[in-house]
This record gives C-alpha cells, sequence and structure tokens, in this order.
C-alpha cells in the first residue's frame, strides 16, 4: 500500500503550556496533522494529474485521507487499494501492473484499438466486443509462432448474415493486449509528502490552537 503517516509527538511543548491550554492540546494535535495530511492528499492529487497524460477520474480520485483522533494522533494518507496496484511501480519502480482478464489475457496497453480520452481501452467497447458470440479474448499462436493475447473474433459461417462479421477464413485480431513495460514516470509520492508536512507543519498547528483556544473559551 502506497501510505504516509502524519504523526505528532509534543511532549516537550506540553510541559511548557498551562493546564488549561494542556487540556487542549490532544484536540489541536489532532487537527493538526489531519489538516497536514490534507494538505499532502492535495499535493499529492495535484502531481498525479501533472505526471500522467489524461489520468482517469478515478486515478485522480484516489488518494484518501484517515483523519487523526485526540486518542490516536496520527492521520494516514493512502491510495485506494484498487489504484494502489497499478500505481506503485511508479513510486517503487518496476513494470507497468496489467491486471488480468477474467476470459484470459490483460485489459491494459491495448494495440490496434480505439481508445478513449484517457488513452485506455473503454469498459463499454469491450463489453460491446466480448458480448458477440463469435469473439473472444484469449492468447492464441499464430503461423509464425508467435503468441499473441488479445480480443479475436471467429470467421463467419458460410451464407451468415449480420453487421461486422469476419468474411476471412481464420481469426481476427479486434485489439492486441501489449506486454507489460518498464515505467517511465516517477510518483515522488513520499519526498513531496515531507516536503509538505516540513512546509504546513506549523502553520497548521498554529491556526488548530488557536481554534482549540477560542473553541474552549466561548
Amino acid at each position: 500500500m502506497i501510505r504516509i503517516d502524519v504523526k505528532l509527538d509534543m511532549k516537550g511543548l506540553q510541559k511548557s503550556l498551562d493546564d488549561f491550554q494542556r487540556r487542549q492540546i490532544p484536540f489541536a494535535l489532532a487537527k493538526t496533522a489531519t489538516g497536514v495530511a490534507k494538505q499532502v492528499q492535495k499535493a499529492e492529487t495535484d502531481a498525479i494529474s501533472d505526471i500522467f497524460d489524461r489520468p482517469t477520474l478515478f486515478t485522480q480520485r484516489s488518494v484518501g485521507v484517515k483523519a487523526a483522533r485526540k486518542s490516536d494522533l496520527t492521520a494516514t494518507v493512502f491510495v485506494k487499494d484498487i489504484a494502489a496496484k497499478y500505481l506503485e511501480p511508479f513510486e517503487l519502480g518496476g513494470k507497468h501492473f496489467l491486471p488480468p482478464s477474467k476470459r484470459g489475457g490483460t485489459l491494459l496497453n491495448p494495440k490496434a484499438a480505439q481508445l478513449n480520452q484517457y488513452g485506455n481501452l473503454s469498459k463499454g467497447q469491450l463489453r460491446r466486443l466480448t458480448g458477440r458470440a463469435d469473439v473472444f479474448v484469449g492468447a492464441v499462436k499464430t503461423r509464425g509462432g508467435a503468441t499473441v493475447s488479445g480480443v479475436w473474433q471467429r470467421p463467419a459461417a458460410a451464407g451468415a448474415k449480420g453487421r461486422g462479421l469476419n468474411r476471412g477464413e481464420s481469426l481476427k485480431l479486434l485489439v492486441r493486449f501489449g506486454d507489460a513495460l518498464p515505467v517511465k514516470q516517477r510518483l515522488g509520492y513520499r519526498e513531496r509528502a515531507q516536503q509538505v508536512v516540513q512546509a504546513t507543519l506549523r502553520t497548521e498547528f498554529e491556526k488548530a490552537v488557536g481554534d482549540a483556544l477560542r473553541t474552549a473559551r466561548g
């Protein structure tokens, strides 16, 4: 999982406070940690749009925050599980994650196919293709000896009528699934999070303490 914990330890600070201020500190620290975590979330979300070409809304909205509490002064910034699987190589290095299809093959890195605005094969397009009785997803060994994974269409029976039939004598490759390639971009998730924490911690703490004291006195 791609995650960052913002944990605050202010024991030294609490020693310099009076009893009234000390009672408000747990609330202020929890609010501080959560505020900093939300700043990290925004920075990571903005970076996804900057780093990747046409990321999907699902990817753009994949960074979440778990708020801190006065009993647990840790706020967590994380990438949701599904997105974390394919974003992890961009943080740690390696090859693109290609999730397997239930019918065989993979659903990413399509070749010889019309892609949507995000550069992906849309689920609707794939459903339309695989919903046909003469179409299947799988790996086929070609006459040249190569094994090609993709969406294939069987030859139409003699005399068959209908739109989009394969009138040839052999299987027709509709969509070819490419192999997983090494990632080129880097998220820089951890480094960015550390920079945001250092840049916003003091401001968020001062704001949280002020809010806690005003609320208590009010």
